[in-house]
């Protein structure tokens, strides 16, 4: 994955999107419990996480736009626009779910509005299989070792050391 937005030689993109997702799950299972006959702050709780989980995916777009911005056009950049959109999809409607309650005075959730959120993580999952994808396209275009493979070559028993570069 091309990316002008790095840290250590890794894009910062995927590493951005696992918060809004994680968020994302953490609302709807705290909605849940708000549905399932939890106590009444549960429904705030999973409220504001939803809404924590759109800022956090705003800056994950913004990353990804700015991904964007240098892909040759091909399949990678299908991919990549395609991951952005799905991203945004699971985003919209999580949106839609705060909108709707952010009048109420308690923000739980409802049984459709959890539909809605279950259903904008089964749109989320399919956008985790296309960023998967993306970062098998990255490894496989990467010319360095990683992982394990990067230790071929390094004698038993020595250590890594991190060396601060000479000023």
């Amino acid at each position: 994955m091309e990316s002008r937005l790095r840290v250590q030689g890794h894009p910062i993109q995927p590493m951005l999107v696992t918060f809004p997702f994680g968020l994302f799950v953490s609302a709807t299972v705290f909605d849940l419990a708000d549905v399932a006959g939890g106590p009444a702050f549960l429904g705030e709780v999973g409220y504001w996480t939803a809404v924590a989980a759109l800022v956090a995916a705003g800056l994950a777009g913004v990353a990804g736009m700015i991904d964007l911005w240098d892909v040759r056009p091909g399949p990678h950049r299908r991919t990549m626009v395609t991951f952005n959109m799905v991203n945004a999809g699971m985003a919209a409607l999580f949106l839609l779910s705060c909108l709707v309650r952010a009048d109420s005075p308690q923000r739980g959730a409802t049984g459709v509005l959890l539909v809605t959120e279950l259903v904008a993580l089964l749109v989320g999952a399919v956008g985790v299989g296309l960023g998967a994808r993306l970062m098998r396209q990255f490894e496989s275009g990467r010319g360095e070792p990683t992982g394990f493979d990067s230790l071929d070559g390094v004698p038993a028993g020595s250590t890594v050391e991190i060396l601060r570069p000479a000023p």
